[in-house]
Order: structure tokens, then C-alpha cells, then sequence
């Protein structure tokens, strides 16, 4: 009868319950190990072949495996050691059973991974209680993987993933200045007298509507999202990795957040218009505090960004100079001649009306000639802050 497969229990179990898989050419030995673990509640799964015995494995993830050493055409060290060489099925503890008392023999089974070596004849109170142990300890390790899964999935909704390696790695004071960067504030116009007549549920689900989408274009065009600020959005390109054209993934950003938040007003019928501000440049960024600690940018290239957003007209996308110089012939701009930004002075800035390129993001324009190689962030001295 050698690939019968006999199952109890539940047939597609969750994680934390998953099935035990027996494996013995002995029938006998089989009925007694079901018998024995199955007045336990235990769900089983048993099969007479190896062949069988890593099939199942591979589709049915057991949490623990009983399997016998001396087995017809594939013996269980052999099982084992595919099962191990499996990402799959490598970390299923493996109970091995076996009528040999030789030491060697017990050593290569743990050599190869097995949690556990029981000698025949099986003593089964003794194996109910080693079973019981190996399930427990499973279980707090899938507890332990799950909270690290969640933990790591905090850290990175609140840092970069590099930061966030960084601090895994036990570095501290991360601060690291980034010569190129294109930095945009995103502000909703009137946006305070609006929410004072809103409910405070409908305020929530409309801001929430607002920056998931702001989210969704951020993660599409790879770059960061740094915070918000009421209603405010703070978004960064080449920060705190360089990307190549930073100046122009940040304009795609902000026209096609410029279409969806049209979107959004229709929907709502409400008159949400917003101003944006981009400028490119050198910044500054790391983290702050240590507890509910921040990742941000701090410089000149922040405050220009800053300022040109509070100047813009509604529903316009307000650039630099600069940024219209890395941005080429790719675009279509409006210029708006020189304006004052408050503690700025003067600068010649544009309004960035829609993209002409075909395709791609066309090579960035320098000023003073010839494209140079793009640098990596240079951390921060103690001095330099």
C-alpha cells in the first residue's frame, strides 16, 4: 500500500494549526501513531512513501513531521535532506524514528536538521509529550515571525527602507547630506473654512481619500513620502537614494497629482483646489528625536520648495528655476517672470503646465555644460550641523 495517503482533521488548516505529517512503511506503526496523537486533537496526515511524504510537505506546509529511517527506495535521511534543501519545507522540524540505537546514526539525523531522534519501539507517552514540546515551540516561533513582520512593516511606513536598515544595523545620529534632490510641498487652498462645516467623520474620510491617493502616485513614481502637516504634503525625489532624473519623476508626480485631485473636487463637489511647489537642489536629512523619532530634510532646497508653494495660484504647479532647468524640453511651462518669496527675495520661477517627451525621462540639463555622474549622500559631521 506504499503512497496511500490518510488524512484527519481539517483539510487546508491554518498556520498556526497545521497538520502533523506521519511517514512509515509499517501500517501498523501508523494506526498506533495515529491513534496515539489523534486522541491528542492533533489534525494528521500519514503516507507509506517518501516520494509522497515531500509532496505533501511541499503542499500542505505541516508543522512537524514524524518520519521513519528506514524507508523502501528513499530512506528518511534522504527525505530529510530534501525537504531541508527546500526552501519550502527547510524549516518543518523533523522527529526522526528509528529501530537503530548506533549513535552515528542518531547524530547524521540531527546533523541534517531534525529537532528530535525516538528510538523503536516507541515508548508513546514519551513521544506525545516530545511532539506537544516541538508544536509549542513552533508555535511561539510563527508568533515571533508574525510581530517582527508587523514591527518591520511599522518601521517602514515611518522610515525609508535604507534608513531602516541602517538602524537595524545599530547606526545612530543617521544624518547624511544629499547634494541632489527635488523637494515638493503640496497645500490645500481654503482648506480650513471647509473643514469647519464638515462633520469630523467626513473630514477624516475626505483627508484620507486625499493623501491615499497622494500615497498611491508616490509609491508609483518611486519616490518618498516625508510627512503631512494638517493639510499639507511634504514629498521628496533622490532622497535618501539617488534615482536618476529625480526633478523629472517628481514633475510626472505632480501632474498626474494634479489631475486626480480634480478628480477628487468632482467627487466630493466640494471646491478642494491645492498649490504645489517644487525646487531642486542640495539637503540635509536624517532623523530626529527618539521616541515617535521622524525622518526629514532640513536646507535651503526645503525652504525654496516651501515658499513657492504658499506663492503659487490655485491648481498650479510652481517651479524653480532650477527644476526648470533639470526638467529640459520635456515639459511645457508658463514662465511667471521673477517673484518675490518671502525670506528669498527675487527669482525667476515657471508654472509647469503638462509633459511633450514621447517617452522616457529625457537626460537632465545642467547648468554649466556637461551632465555630471550622480553622487551618493555624504553623511554629516558633528561640526557641519
Amino acid at each position: 500500500m506504499i503512497g496511500r495517503i490518510e488524512s484527519t482533521g481539517l483539510r487546508d488548516p491554518e498556520p498556526e494549526d497545521r497538520p502533523i505529517l506521519l511517514v512509515d512503511d509499517d501500517p501498523a506503526m501508523l494506526k498506533l501513531l495515529r491513534k496515539s496523537l489523534g486522541r491528542q486533537g492533533h489534525s494528521l496526515l500519514s503516507t507509506q512513501s517518501g516520494d509522497v511524504a515531500i509532496s505533501l510537505s511541499r503542499r500542505s506546509r505541516p508543522a512537524l513531521i514524524i518520519l521513519d529511517v528506514s524507508m523502501p527506495e528513499i530512506n528518511g535521511f534522504q527525505i530529510c535532506e530534501k525537504l531541508k534543501q527546500d526552501v519550502r519545507t527547510a524549516d518543518i522540524p523533523i522527529i526522526f524514528l528509528s529501530g537503530s540505537e548506533i549513535f552515528e546514526d542518531k547524530l547524521m539525523g540531527l546533523k541534517l536538521g531534525a529537532v528530535d531522534f525516538i528510538s523503536k519501539p516507541v515508548q508513546f507517552q514519551e513521544l506525545v509529550l516530545r511532539v506537544n514540546t516541538q508544536l509549542s515551540l513552533r508555535r511561539a516561533q510563527e508568533r515571533l515571525e508574525k510581530l517582527h513582520r508587523k514591527n518591520e512593516a511599522l518601521l517602514l511606513n515611518i522610515l525609508p527602507g535604507s534608513v531602516a536598515d541602517r538602524l537595524r544595523e545599530g547606526e545612530r545620529n543617521i544624518v547624511d547630506r544629499i547634494p541632489e534632490a527635488t523637494i515638493l510641498f503640496c497645500d490645500l487652498v481654503g482648506f480650513t473654512p471647509i473643514a469647519a462645516k464638515m462633520r469630523a467623520s467626513d473630514l477624516v474620510a475626505l483627508l484620507n481619500a486625499i493623501f491615499s491617493e497622494i500615497d498611491r502616485l508616490i509609491e508609483k513614481h518611486g519616490l518618498e513620502k516625508i510627512k503631512t502637516i494638517g493639510d499639507a504634503y511634504m514629498a521628496a525625489a533622490g532622497v535618501p537614494d539617488p534615482i536618476d532624473n529625480h526633478a523629472g519623476r517628481m514633475a510626472d508626480f505632480a501632474l498626474e497629482l494634479q489631475q486626480e485631485l480634480g478628480r477628487v473636487e468632482r467627487e466630493w463637489m466640494l471646491p478642494i483646489r491645492f498649490r504645489i511647489g517644487i525646487h531642486s537642489g542640495e539637503v540635509v536629512a536624517g532623523i530626529i528625536g527618539t521616541k515617535r523619532f521622524a525622518y526629514d530634510l532640513w536646507g535651503d532646497t526645503v525652504n525654496t520648495a516651501s515658499r513657492l508653494e504658499s506663492s503659487c495660484a490655485p491648481t498650479q504647479i510652481h517651479i524653480s528655476s532650477e527644476t526648470r532647468i533639470l526638467l529640459g524640453d520635456a515639459y511645457e511651462y508658463t514662465p511667471r517672470g521673477e517673484t518675490c518669496l518671502k525670506g528669498k527675495g527675487i527669482l525667476e520661477t515657471f508654472y509647469l503646465n503638462r509633459k511633450v517627451a514621447r517617452s522616457g525621462y529625457p537626460l537632465p540639463l545642467r547648468s554649466g555644460g556637461a551632465d555630471k555622474p550622480r553622487t551618493k549622500p555624504e553623511p554629516v559631521s558633528a561640526l557641519d550641523r
